[in-house]
């Protein structure tokens, strides 16, 4: 059997790194998830600030 079919066999476990509220959904189909609390950092680059603004329409 090939490493692929052998994946689809294994029990489902993830690593949540987004809404909380797709971490509650899988937990309600029993299926073992962790939350991780992440945030990208803060950006100090003026530069940075200026293109990210202007993406947001600020």
């Amino acid at each position: 059997m090939n490493k692929i079919n052998e994946l689809f066999k294994s029990e489902l476990q993830v690593i949540n790194i987004g809404l909380e509220s797709f971490k509650e959904s899988l937990k309600n189909e029993n299926i073992r998830v962790i939350q991780v609390d992440w945030r990208p950092p803060a950006v100090t680059d003026d530069r940075a600030l200026d293109a990210l603004n202007k993406l947001l329409g600020r």
